[in-house]
């Protein structure tokens, strides 16, 4: 079957769905996976309840980011602790690299691969992986998926 994605690329197609629900301008998705299966998913969004950069406009900080979102790596962990669902040991798949602060959380919650599509304008948060052992990958999108 030659169209057929491997499992890496199909668990990062699932992110780049789930960036369709954020609900800042500036989509990302993230799925944390056991064992290549899905176990939480996130997106960028607001805190539930509060208003929506779609709808009010982006609220941006000192280094350019929004602050009224949270990035679908934090959104994707809450999950995770939400349901109760260990993150030790898993893999998370992000449409964007991470910035500082998800990287931090990303290594406290025993994360133990990143594999992300496109990078972020702020490289800290690679950095600060890599040099807490997590393995870190970026999964190029392949010519083939481009073209469909």
């Amino acid at each position: 079957m030659a169209d057929r994605i491997s499992r890496e690329e199909a668990l990062m197609q699932t992110a780049e769905l789930w960036a369709k629900r954020s609900t800042c301008l500036k989509p990302n998705g993230a799925v944390i996976a056991r064992d290549g299966r899905v176990i939480a998913i996130g997106y960028n969004g607001s805190p539930a309840g509060h208003p929506h950069c779609l709808d009010v406009g982006c609220d941006p900080g000192p280094d350019g980011g929004c602050q009224r979102t949270l990035h679908a790596e934090a959104n994707a962990i809450a999950m995770a602790a939400r349901f109760g669902i260990s993150t030790e040991g898993s893999s998370m798949y992000c449409t964007s690299s991470p910035c500082p602060m998800c990287s931090k959380l990303i290594i406290n919650t025993g994360i133990s691969e990143l594999i992300y599509r496109n990078p972020y304008r702020l490289t800290q948060g690679l950095d600060l992986l890599t040099k807490s052992g997590i393995k870190v990958s970026w999964l190029h999108k392949e010519k083939k998926d481009e073209e469909r």
